[in-house]
């Protein structure tokens, strides 16, 4: 899954990256530990424009008599998207992406209850561009009270991240953004097509501290390299060099 993650480039900056109109609207301010039901950059098409629009991420279903039913929308499985009510209408019609610098994933430790956060990233400092779906949702007592939600997909691990976890984010490369942003392109086994894993070379990874569990925590130092809660390396995750040379594996 994805639960956490880092979001701390300008809403300006991401619509440059990804050919999208800025948010017309106030801008988010930058953190290094988004947590669930938190607004959240998006890049998604809407009357034709490719545009950045902040959302609330846990998906709200159209259908839903209450946005509190987002809290538990917060990823998706790609595996199950044409089947789920809840995510049908988004993925033929609301396709997103949203961007981030990189994210949290916690490693169990044999003997320990404590799990090891880990610190997810792309080793050339670009952004990654998770595959997300959006709706709209509107009050059915007050029609005018309208809320934008998201969900980020996941799939399968790449060999990186199954060192740790069973699923990871769906990553998209800047070749399939068009289709995936397209409302116009509905059929789903051309969008499914998609959703891979992201190859193990664009992630590196290195351990952090515990900090990161507390929501409240938001600073830049939650993703800098921090001593393992115990000797990593008999679980294969030893090895560790500086945060910006972080060891691939």
């Amino acid at each position: 899954m994805c639960g956490r993650f880092v979001s701390t480039a300008p809403a300006d900056e991401i619509a440059k990256y990804f050919g999208a109109e800025p948010p017309t609207e106030a801008t988010l301010e930058p953190s290094h530990n988004v947590a669930p039901t938190s607004d959240v950059y998006a890049v998604l098409t809407a009357e034709g424009v490719r545009r950045i629009e902040a959302l609330h991420w846990g998906l709200v279903p159209f259908w839903a008599k209450s946005p509190t039913a987002g809290a538990k929308m917060i990823n998706a499985r790609a595996e199950t998207l044409a089947d789920k009510n809840a995510y049908r209408n988004a993925y033929k019609k609301k396709r997103c992406i949203i961007p981030a610098d990189g994210f949290y994933e916690w490693a169990k430790v044999p003997g320990e209850k404590t799990k090891q956060p880990m610190y997810l990233h792309r080793p050339d400092g670009e952004l990654l561009a998770f595959a997300g779906l959006w709706e709209r949702w509107r009050n059915p007592d007050n029609p005018d009270d309208e809320l934008h939600s998201c969900t980020i997909i996941t799939g399968s691990p790449n060999e990186t991240v199954a060192t740790i976890h069973d699923r990871m984010p769906i990553m998209l490369p800047p070749s399939t953004w068009d289709v995936w942003l397209d409302p116009g392109v509905q059929d789903l086994a051309t969008v499914g097509k998609l959703l891979v894993p992201a190859p193990a070379s664009l992630i590196a990874m290195h351990p952090v501290s515990t900090e990161v569990n507390n929501v409240r925590n938001k600073g830049a130092r939650l993703t800098e390299q921090s001593p393992p809660i115990v000797d990593l390396a008999p679980i294969g995750l030893g090895g560790f060099g500086p945060p910006e040379t972080a060891t691939l594996l």
